[in-house]
């Protein structure tokens, strides 16, 4: 079995690559919609994504993937069947049609079920955000820790909106009543980057509504090894994320419940 520490730098090493290759594109148009008309892929997606399908397999062969655009199955043969790669080649596709310099690539692994090692890497400017569990949290290779606020009216929130409109509405009310009970809000649009914005206190806390597993897996890991309490999406909370140090968790989880 691969070390939880060899698995972060499997992770950093496929999310570095990824994010060159989509700095590199030479085109920013979609080429696809998924779950609505406003939630697209791009050409930049789809290559980034079978280019760490494939470094994946070479570092983990027989390893299961997930990944966000399709490339879904077992990773050829070989002994780490134990473990699942969660992969999201570019997290805020929207931002990037736009030009929006905010997006992320993130890769996160999966051991027995278990969070094991992630990593998130800012496509603009390269930093990388990693941790792997048990090991902390780390921005460009040195320790990170979340923000400790015990006031809520100096939180920070990051929130971000689903793509459904109906879900969007509901969350639109909920951040409306929050914004008088907080320093502000703020809308980044990468569930990824809100997360390591959390574990490295550019933020206080995140919280949203309908973000799927490759959005938060490597992200909520960092979080987590930062110290930040989270509290990850299920049936039983209507698909709530919620990330921040432990003291602001406590006065946001029934404002967002």
């Amino acid at each position: 079995m691969v070390a939880m520490g060899e698995l972060e730098e499997v992770a950093i090493d496929a999310c570095r690559t990824a994010a060159k290759r989509i700095r590199s594109s030479e085109s920013q148009t979609p080429v696809a919609s998924k779950s609505t008309a406003t939630d697209v892929v791009t050409e930049a997606d789809l290559a980034a994504e079978r280019i760490i399908c494939d470094l994946l397999a070479e570092a983990t062969p027989g390893a299961r993937v997930l990944g966000e655009e399709g490339g879904n199955g077992v990773l050829g043969d070989g002994p780490n069947n134990a473990i699942e790669w969660v992969v999201d080649p570019l997290d805020g596709t929207v931002n990037f049609t736009y030009g929006v310099p905010i997006s992320a690539v993130s890769v996160a692994a999966i051991v027995n079920g278990r969070p094991a090692a992630g990593a998130v890497v800012d496509v603009r400017l390269g930093e990388v955000f990693s941790a792997h569990a048990g090991g902390g949290a780390r921005l460009d290779e040195r320790p990170i820790g979340c923000t400790a606020p015990d006031r809520l009216d100096l939180t920070l929130v990051g929130t971000g909106f689903s793509y459904d409109a109906n879900l969007r509405n509901s969350h639109g009310r909920t951040i409306a009543h929050l914004l008088g009970k907080v320093r502000d809000v703020r809308v980044f649009g990468s569930a990824a980057l809100n997360l390591c914005w959390v574990a490295a206190g550019r933020l206080d806390a995140y919280v949203e509504r309908d973000i799927k597993p490759w959005d938060y897996a490597a992200g909520s890991l960092i979080a987590r090894e930062a110290h930040a309490q989270v509290e990850l999406p299920c049936p039983e909370n209507s698909d709530l994320v919620l990330a921040a140090g432990p003291a602001v968790f406590e006065q946001l989880r029934p404002l967002v419940g």
